[in-house]
């Protein structure tokens, strides 16, 4: 990703997490029943890669197949300017999924939102009542923007036809940066018996602190690391972001390691496994998880 690169160039040093900000809990092993119940949401987030009318006719292949009873009702993007999304019901889950495409490198303008990581609020009209303090990544946070009606369009028409009330919100890379913001996002514009849960992969940095508070008082967020991949450790921490809580870190024994705390500095977790970009190996970030890559 280019700001990857950009960090490079400003300086990149090994920053720890305040110890303010890291969980005295023990860090625990996921179960192998554990990790196999995120397959199914694995496999959504690598559908997220497909053409917008492929999801739409649920016809992508093997992937779309592992989750066969799923329902398409909305897609969109161009893989360009905007990442390619779908809304649908999985009738096994009984839960509505959102899903955002990651980013890919032959297209430019996503890698150039990718680069926008200067901070800023969050547009009122569509997050009413969030506080001014909380702050993101300005260009994850315009991408988001262009999709929300849509989206929110489609989870509603989902929920009505299907008489569902779970949302679930899937997406690897960029695309899990668009499907937390949307985390934030929807809530405010559904009704209040509706319940959220989001499973993420390969996740940036996305906000501030206080944006990183909000997350953990009011999501049920899981966001899982490959290995050493750099992208969970960027926009790094020496320009104000910070994780929040909910990180699976799959280390290089095959255990996936369950790290309380946002930021977590343990050897065992991404900030201490990968503590400088260069450490880093980019060829993990699409997996695998669990077998799976992320990928059409």
């Amino acid at each position: 990703m280019t700001f990857i690169l950009v960090a490079c160039l400003l300086g990149v040093a090994a920053v720890k997490a305040s110890p303010a900000l890291v969980s005295r809990q023990s860090i625990s092993s996921l179960t192998t029943s554990q990790i196999d119940t995120l397959s199914p949401y694995t496999y959504f987030a690598s559908v997220a890669y497909c053409d917008p009318w492929t999801t739409l006719s649920w016809s992508c292949g093997a992937n779309c197949d592992k989750n066969a009873g799923f329902k398409p009702v909305a897609s969109g993007g161009d893989g360009d300017g905007v990442q390619y999304w779908y809304v649908g019901y999985d009738s096994s889950l009984n839960e509505v999924i959102v899903a955002h495409q990651g980013t890919n490198t032959s297209h430019i303008l996503a890698l150039l939102t990718d680069a926008d990581f200067i901070m800023g609020g969050l547009d009122s009209s569509l997050y009413p009542g969030i506080s001014p303090d909380i702050q993101v990544h300005s260009g994850f946070r315009d991408d988001q923007a262009q999709t929300a009606s849509e989206i929110l369009q489609g989870v509603q028409t989902a929920m009505s036809k299907f008489g569902a009330s779970s949302v679930t919100l899937v997406g690897h890379s960029l695309g899990a940066a668009l499907s937390l913001l949307d985390s934030i996002y929807l809530p405010l514009q559904l009704p209040s018996g509706t319940t959220f849960r989001t499973i993420l992969y390969g996740l940036p940095r996305v906000g501030n602190q206080a944006f990183a508070d909000y997350v953990d008082a009011n999501m049920h967020l899981t966001h899982i690391n490959n290995l050493k991949d750099p992208v969970p450790i960027i926009p790094q921490m020496f320009f104000g972001y910070v994780h929040p809580s909910g990180e699976v870190h799959i280390r290089e024994t095959g255990g996936w390691a369950a790290c309380p705390g946002q930021d977590n500095p343990s050897t065992e977790c991404i900030v201490g496994d990968v503590p400088i970009i260069i450490l880093g190996d980019v060829s993990n970030h699409h997996g695998p998880y669990n077998g799976i890559e992320m990928d059409c």
